[in-house]
């Protein structure tokens, strides 16, 4: 097994059950020529969220990491009319990329793009009191995933789905004797998932074109 052979499949499978897409590629393209880090989900990652979001009938979406946009239009596409999609992101030149994606995508009317610390936006968020959200993406830094979780709990509903991305970290999310702050974090979501009799979820373990990583789902139940 090698990153080239999982890349490959992730070939086969985009060619196959993806239909191309210029607005996405150019939301890459755009990203990597502004110089922003190439970690946006897969494209079959992409389309995950895009079903998620359709299968949880989600009209109101939350996303904690914006990056260049390139998750938020996949999950801006599943909304259905009257949708809205609120993405937070800390860096404003990230933020000017997404938005500049997500206007050529033709989502920016159900797109809020809310630039700041999430620690400090989400309270925000919770204070004015908006109807909960349907489902909720976590792809921000994973030191402080643990409080993303308690944010997104909070602003969820039963019913709601929670999905966190690499959450497994080459495999380092097993290793009890890590030093590594995003290990640490995701390995402390991992405690608070077990103890929360309110979301049930699982990890999943990954490999792809991102190499070998994985995702957290949670179903908040009670």
């Amino acid at each position: 097994m090698s990153q080239e052979l999982w890349s490959a499949v992730d070939g086969y499978i985009n060619g196959k059950l993806l239909t191309p897409d210029a607005t996405l590629d150019a939301a890459l393209a755009d990203s990597a020529a502004a110089g922003l880090p190439q970690i946006a989900v897969a494209p079959n990652q992409g389309k995950l969220l895009h079903l998620l979001a359709r299968i949880a009938g989600a009209r109101s979406i939350l996303e904690i990491g914006t990056l260049g946009g390139y998750s938020t239009i996949w999950l801006a596409r599943a909304l259905p009319a009257g949708g809205r999609l609120v993405t937070l992101e800390y860096d404003p030149k990230r933020a000017a990329v997404a938005q500049a994606n997500i206007a050529r995508a033709g989502v920016a009317d159900r797109v809020e793009v809310r630039v700041g610390a999430a620690l400090e936006t989400l309270p925000v968020l919770a204070a004015e009191a908006r109807p909960p959200f349907d489902l909720v993406f976590v792809d921000a830094d994973k030191p402080s995933i643990p409080e993303y979780f308690t944010w997104a709990l909070r602003l969820t509903r039963p019913g709601s789905v929670i999905v966190f991305d690499n959450t497994v970290r080459d495999g380092a999310l097993a290793d009890p004797a890590t030093t590594d702050a995003n290990v640490i974090g995701v390995r402390r979501l991992h405690d608070m998932l077990s103890a929360e009799p309110r979301v049930s979820a699982t990890t999943l373990q990954t490999v792809g074109s991102k190499g070998y990583d994985g995702l957290t789902i949670g179903l908040v139940v009670g």
